[in-house]
């Protein structure tokens, strides 16, 4: 869940949904605050362990892990020099599985951001290679859940063709998505819960009636190693009922495993 910073979140309703989650593990991302700056409701929730990586610049990015269980490794950023100190991955282990949570730059074309956003897909490639085959290699699993910041089909935006110039769908982008799924081997759970169909969506713009005409983008990804993919039973996104009770622009991609 991309919660648009944690502190406004908190104040409109994530809270309340943290509370009534059956989650066992909650990934959050442009989290844009510092343990110190939140609620401790929000911070310190009773019944989780929290891993919190905040962004060196402040008021910026910011992912986290929330867990019934306590981790037993913690692992931040990936070894990019350039990235690992902008709160934009953590890793922690959960028995056979490693989470990582995942805010991938959002980029603008012709711009330093979509400039940025290239070496940072340049750098995560080879890691998440590299990872999987480390944790496959111990006989465990891996997920990496987040905000993609990249639409990889026609069928995860609605207004695909408007957007074929935009960060978010470029070709050069949906070909670093495609070599995620092809050459790394990571699968896209929820596509494959939902084959053949649009969306479903997980962003909608506030500008206009995006929400309400449900013209939004699937860009928050649950990415989990073959075998974990295996074991996903359910997907889906958990749309606010209206724009008022909405309480980030984005919704939570929640995934069912029977481990």
């Amino acid at each position: 869940m991309n919660v648009n910073g944690l502190r406004a979140a908190a104040r409109k309703g994530f809270v309340e949904w943290l509370g009534s989650s059956g989650a066992d593990v909650v990934c959050l991302q442009e989290v844009r605050a510092e343990a110190g700056q939140l609620p401790a409701e929000a911070g310190a929730p009773p019944g989780w362990h929290v891993v919190l990586v905040p962004s060196s610049v402040k008021g910026r990015a910011g992912v986290a892990v929330y867990s019934r269980a306590e981790p037993d490794a913690v692992r931040v950023g990936f070894g990019a020099e350039e990235f690992d100190a902008s709160g934009r991955y953590v890793e922690v282990d959960l028995g056979a599985v490693s989470v990582g949570s995942l805010y991938l730059p959002s980029g603008e074309v012709g711009t330093e951001r979509q400039a940025e956003k290239e070496r940072f897909m340049a750098a995560f490639l080879p890691y998440l290679e590299r990872r999987r085959a480390e944790v496959e290699g111990a006989g465990r699993e891996l997920v990496v859940c987040g905000d993609w910041n990249i639409a990889h089909r026609e069928a995860d935006l609605k207004n695909w063709r408007g957007n074929r110039r935009s960060s978010g769908f470029l070709p050069e982008e949906r070909a670093w998505l495609s070599r995620v799924f092809d050459e790394v081997g990571l699968v896209d759970v929820v596509r494959g819960l939902h084959p053949g169909v649009e969306g479903p969506y997980s962003w909608w713009s506030y500008r206009g009636r995006a929400f309400d005409n449900d013209s939004g983008w699937r860009i928050d990804l649950v990415c989990a190693s073959p075998g974990l993919a295996g074991r996903a039973v359910e997907a889906y996104v958990e749309r606010a009922a209206d724009h008022v009770e909405r309480w980030s622009d984005h919704a939570p991609v929640t995934v069912v495993f029977d481990l």
